[in-house]
């Protein structure tokens, strides 16, 4: 037995008799039903030998049909039987379920209550759901079958003795092979089980981080990271349930072994039973014990004790043994971020992003910010273009409004410049260079883009404030924290070592936690797509200041009129032609901008 085996059994040696010893009454019915079970197993077998060898052959059928009508009577008690032990079982499997449920629950509210190890347990799932009724199915069959097997197994030997001693000689030998061959495979099968149930709850664990965290790995460029380790989760649980497949491969080799050699022995050896004194209806009779009673048990506990046995011992294991967990079980998103954070953009290390802004930096001081060639988008082949061949060129440290009805592809306009979204045709270049395609770590050298849905993390307030800017000092942060008025929300998380508790935060606080981690990014160009819209139109003015002000291009989908106003120029999206132009000139040129206007004034 392996350690970790010979560790989860005596984990769960102590509960386990706990368990038992409170149902003494349903274990003392249960076994009396067994008793009946066993002796109906003999009575079959030994009826079947009367039956030929004092009544059919010497000659008296009466008595031969009297000893039949007794076999017939013991089979047909059978569902009498049957029916005793299911209700009894009832008694000792739903409780372990309940108190498997309880356990699995008490456990995951621990992990999130204050004080515990924290994070979501999402292993949780599959305990309360697929493993409890693992646990309780494996828990039930077990006890059917080994009760099964003890008392018919008994009820047979004894008959078989009963007839004749030298049956035993021959039956026995194959019976042993069978069983030693099964029980090697009990060990590397209950290890690979175990194997199989962490590939399945890594697998569970990944998938839904990986969901979790969509925005931040598309956005960070992190997702083929995160793709392959799926995809290697995948293949561990494929290679786990391909070793699991292999054992039971032998174990059915062994139930070959027990179920039908000891009938092939048995004819085999006619020859030399009756020349040993056993008549034929003795032999008759160890058929029937055979082949009715002893054969189908002991396949049916090879069965279940070979997968219920190990699937129950991994799986109490890991609902009541102790918690584990390694970092390999986690969805590698960026550093420092339990959970989706709130603006886009990739966090190359400090080595990567300097490298990739300084190979830049010569385009930045030539070539246009942003620089939109005949662009154009389709969300299908058929479908009407979101963006209709736009050309567009937006000058280093100019700052852009884009306005228009929702729907118009304002949104879809920041995700292209951000490289997160392909044109259909057209270029897009940043700083003079291609986006599409580009590695992330470039990208995230060059923007960042803030969503209208803004994500903070559990953590302190610097953590989220310098997130984008892990070598900022106090002294910026602080500076930062006054140019948008962050101070009394700061004051009242405890300051900047506060504590985070993103559920406490209101959609607009969020959206400038957000603003300021933009604010305090290295990038050039700041993409802002109604970032603002939870804002007061006082805490907007002051935030879409503090980011004009600072070095560097700043493109806003624009949520009210006052952000077309403080832009140097806005871009009118209208679904026909674009215009972009300042805000007078557009006025007298775009009737879409002047209906806009009217009705943000209204």
């Amino acid at each position: 037995m392996t350690s970790a085996e010979a560790g989860a059994l005596r984990r769960l040696a102590p509960p386990a008799r706990r368990f038992l010893a409170h149902r003494k009454g349903v274990l003392v019915r249960l076994a009396l039903w067994s008793l009946a079970e066993s002796g109906q197993a003999f009575l079959v077998g030994h009826a079947v030998a009367r039956s030929v060898d004092e009544g059919f052959l010497a000659g008296d059928p009466r008595l031969g049909l009297l000893w039949l009508g007794v076999a017939l009577v013991a089979v047909l008690s059978g569902a009498r039987v049957v029916r005793g032990v299911f209700a009894q079982l009832a008694g000792v499997t739903e409780p372990l379920r309940d108190g498997l449920v309880r356990r699995a629950v008490d456990r995951s509210m621990a992990r999130a209550a204050p004080g515990g190890p924290g994070g979501t347990d999402r292993a949780a799932v599959s305990r309360l759901t697929n493993q409890v009724e693992i646990a309780r199915d494996s828990f039930a069959g077990l006890v059917l079958t080994l009760r099964s097997f003890v008392f018919t197994a008994a009820g047979a030997l004894l008959g078989l003795l009963s007839l004749h001693p030298a049956l035993l000689v021959v039956v026995l030998p194959p019976l042993a092979a069978g069983l030693a061959l099964f029980l090697v495979t009990l060990r590397p099968m209950a290890a690979a089980q175990r194997r199989a149930l962490a590939a399945d709850e890594a697998l569970g664990d990944h998938a839904a981080s990986a969901r979790a965290a969509l925005r931040d790995l598309a956005a960070c460029g992190t997702g083929p990271g995160v793709e392959r380790r799926g995809a290697d989760l995948v293949a561990d649980a494929a290679a786990a349930a391909r070793t699991l497949a292999g054992w039971a491969a032998v174990r059915t080799a062994a139930l070959g072994v027990a179920g039908h050699l000891p009938v092939l022995a048995l004819l085999i050896a006619v020859e030399w039973l009756r020349g040993h004194g056993v008549s034929v209806g003795a032999l008759l009779g160890a058929f029937t014990y055979l082949v009715q009673s002893l054969l189908p048990a002991l396949h049916t506990l090879m069965t279940a004790l070979g997968a219920a046995g190990s699937r129950l011992l991994v799986v109490l294991d890991r609902i009541l043994g102790p918690e584990t967990e390694t970092e390999t079980d986690r969805v590698p998103v960026p550093d420092r971020v339990p959970e989706p954070v709130s603006v886009l953009k990739s966090q190359p290390g400090p080595s990567t992003a300097s490298a990739s802004a300084a190979a830049f930096a010569v385009d930045m001081a030539a070539a246009p910010a942003v620089e939109l060639r005949a662009v154009t988008l389709s969300y299908g082949a058929r479908a009407e273009p979101v963006l209709d061949a736009l050309d567009l060129c937006v000058a280093p440290g100019e700052h852009l409004a884009v306005v228009g009805p929702s729907g118009i592809g304002k949104s879809t306009l920041t995700r292209l410049v951000a490289g997160t979204l392909a044109p259909s045709s057209g270029e897009v270049r940043v700083a003079g260079r291609p986006v599409t395609g580009r590695p992330a770590a470039e990208l995230a050298a060059l923007r960042v883009l803030v969503p209208q849905d803004a994500y903070v993390f559990s953590g302190t307030v610097g953590d989220n404030l310098a997130y984008l800017s892990t070598d900022a000092c106090r002294a910026e942060l602080d500076a930062a924290v006054g140019a948008f008025g962050l101070g009394p929300l700061v004051e009242r998380l405890g300051g900047l070592d506060g504590t985070v508790r993103p559920a406490e935060l209101s959609p607009g606080e969020r959206q400038l936690v957000a603003l300021v981690r933009a604010y305090l990014s290295p990038a050039p160009l700041l993409l802002l797509d109604e970032a603002t819209c939870h804002l007061d139109p006082a805490s907007e003015a002051r935030a879409e200041e503090a980011l004009a002000g600072r070095a560097g291009t700043l493109v806003v989908v624009a949520h009210r009129l006052s952000s077309a106003v403080r832009a140097d120029r806005t871009l009118v999206l209208d679904g026909v032609r674009a215009r972009c132009g300042t805000h007078a000139e557009l006025l007298d040129r775009s009737p879409l901008y002047r209906d806009l206007t009217g009705h943000w004034n209204s």
